[in-house]
């Protein structure tokens, strides 16, 4: 009998989230799972780890119907991947499955992403990495808070859509680690358009424009910060901005940071005559 492969799930929404719950269900139909996850919410931590001698990181078994292997890690999701990379729950993950997060994550709002980020940091230890995210529809403009806005969201869409992507990098990996980055609209599995390969865009579908202060009653010189969004946008065709908002479901594959090639570039001569 084939060697099941090892996934480690995690997220940025924390142990307890409802995505994250349904989308390693629908993992344990391709490998032997393992949930590594943030004991709280860390969205927005992208690739962080924390000031690990700072905060001091505990780690916490946690009983969570039909899985044998789930942790809680006091600290991002980014440190979840590394300290399972390092061996600390006694395996070497053969890939890394992050999400469902609750919101799309494209366009810039993927340099900001801890869904993206335990990702990212999976790469850079040479394990390949599949982010799934889903849209949430108007959360914040239309005025209603997180809880209602999620409460119908097709988990079960994004997770069948998931399965799908991670059973094909395993029977065909890349030679090289890389991201897959899933989004998937908030639609039931039958409703759900194409699936079309993307382009990062430079927007998410409506961005914040404003951010002002507002002066936080009976504290001198402290401030709330309100945002305002903006209209909604339009997107270039094959940008995965473009896809979900089109009810497609958006791939598109991450590359690593690497250097421009800008040494014909009039910066560069400026630096040159600056460094002698």
């Amino acid at each position: 009998m084939a060697k099941r492969p090892q996934l480690l799930l995690t997220n940025d929404d924390g142990i307890d989230s409802v995505g994250l719950h349904t989308l390693a269900r629908s993992m344990q139909e391709v490998g032997e799972v393992t949930i590594v996850a943030p004991d709280s919410e860390y969205s927005g931590a992208g690739a962080a780890i924390g000031a690990i001698w700072e905060i001091k990181p505990e780690v916490h078994k946690v009983k969570l119907d039909g899985f044998e292997n789930a942790w809680s890690v006091s600290g991002p999701p980014a440190l979840c991947v590394m300290f399972a990379r390092m061996g600390a729950f006694g395996f070497t993950p053969d890939l890394i499955v992050s999400g469902i997060n609750p919101g799309a994550n494209v366009g810039r709002a993927v340099y900001h992403s801890g869904t993206v980020g335990a990702c990212l940091t999976g790469r850079n230890g040479g394990i390949s990495g599949v982010a799934v995210s889903q849209t949430v529809d108007s959360y914040g403009v239309e005025g209603q808070g997180w809880e209602e806005a999620i409460k119908d969201q097709a988990w079960q869409s994004a997770a069948e859509v998931a399965a799908v992507a991670v059973t094909a990098m395993i029977e065909r990996p890349n030679e090289d680690a890389s991201i897959l980055n899933i989004n998937v609209p908030n639609l039931p599995t039958a409703q759900l358009g194409r699936w079309r390969w993307t382009e990062i865009g430079n927007r998410p579908p409506r961005t914040w424009t404003t951010a002002t202060l507002e002066a936080k009653k009976g504290h001198v010189g402290s401030y709330h910060v309100n945002l305002e969004y903006g209209d909604a946008l339009d997107h270039p065709e094959g940008t995965d901005t473009s896809a979900i908002m089109n009810n497609e479901i958006s791939l598109t594959w991450l590359s690593r940071i690497t250097a421009l090639d800008l040494d014909a570039s009039a910066i560069n001569e400026n630096l040159a005559t600056l460094l002698g």
